[in-house]
């Protein structure tokens, strides 16, 4: 999703004469409205048209499982907001670094409400985490948006904004974590599709949106229009927002690990290269060192250990033992010639 943060952050910096900057609840209310829309039409598509029966079976008559999907609903919305202050206030390549600590706050919660064991080398892997995204908050690297040659008062406001955009993605991170453990919590066991979750989930979540766009920006709302500043670009990034998220989850859900360690640190290089080139981002040695350290956590977090290769083997072990295994006598091709005769 590196091409969603890079068109996140153009959108939020990007200043086009009189036209009012469009506002983050709306776009996060349109993102989840399309997102229902989209699972609607795969439902639809799958249960042969009967999508009314669907919805009957699985909303209608299943309003404890809504209820308790809010919780996660309501996380997610929270999340989305904070994602775009961050990247209003912070360079791209800095907010893909720092989000990663979302791995720490996922691995946190799941020892706390899964009662999960994690082995050494993770507990490693979190801490070398942490302290790479700790180099890179300090190391004051950002882009041309976010550095200006103006007086003290201005550098003054700079860092006031940088600290905002910290402080939301690490916000983010926390709510990410959470509510990713507590959705697999409450689905273990689950045979529901992920389509009829998404619909499950976007009901309350299109609410929630649609109530904080008007405690948050209401006079912004009547001053500039609930869709004001909305232009081309910003319809791009709802519009991959909402479809990536779904791809996404589609995807990581058959996905092995190697491939999503390589999605991960591929993306921080390449909002680094990209941003460089697009926003003037200047890294510095601090962090080019804690981004390193983050890829490198990254990677030692999703290989498996000493007791994973050892599951591993004894897995492939039972396997190729019961593959040697003769067939079963009752086999056609094993019967004797007296009774295949008969």
């Amino acid at each position: 999703m590196v091409g969603l943060v890079l068109l996140m952050r153009y959108s939020r910096t990007i200043h086009i004469p009189d036209q009012p900057l469009y506002l983050a609840s709306t776009a996060v209310f349109v993102m989840e409205v399309m997102k229902l829309i989209i699972c609607l039409l795969v439902i639809a598509v799958q249960a042969n048209g009967a999508l009314l029966r669907e919805l009957h079976i699985h909303v209608i008559q299943s309003p404890l499982e809504i209820v308790k999907l809010t919780v996660p609903s309501l996380l997610y919305t929270i999340q989305n907001n904070l994602l775009y202050l961050a990247l209003t206030n912070l360079d791209a390549a800095t907010y893909q670094v720092c989000y990663q600590l979302k791995i720490l706050t996922t691995a946190l919660f799941s020892a706390l409400l899964l009662q999960r064991k994690f082995s050494g080398q993770k507990w490693a892997s979190l801490i070398i985490l942490t302290v790479g995204v700790a180099v890179v908050q300090i190391s004051g690297s950002g882009d041309q948006h976010t550095h200006s040659d103006s007086e003290s008062e201005a550098n003054a406001e700079e860092q006031q904004n940088r600290i905002i955009g910290l402080v939301a993605v690490l916000c983010a991170a926390c709510t990410s974590g959470f509510s990713g453990v507590y959705f697999e919590k409450i689905l273990k066991g689950s045979r529901t599709s992920l389509w009829v979750r998404n619909v499950q989930m976007g009901l309350p979540s299109i609410l929630i949106a649609y109530m904080t766009v008007y405690a948050k920006d209401a006079a912004a709302v009547q001053a500039q229009g609930f869709l004001g500043g909305y232009t081309t670009l910003v319809w791009t990034v709802v519009t991959v927002q909402a479809v990536g998220g779904l791809i996404v989850a589609t995807v990581v859900k058959y996905a092995d690990n190697v491939l999503k360690v390589f999605a991960t640190s591929f993306s921080i290089v390449v909002s680094c290269i990209i941003s460089a080139f697009l926003f003037d981002f200047h890294p510095t040695w601090m962090f080019l060192c804690g981004a390193s350290l983050v890829v490198t956590a990254t990677v030692m977090y999703s290989s498996p250990d000493a007791s994973d290769r050892a599951a591993l083997r004894k897995t492939r072990k039972k396997t190729t033992t019961s593959s040697l295994l003769p067939t079963s006598a009752t086999s056609p091709l094993q019967q004797s010639p007296s009774k295949s005769r008969n």
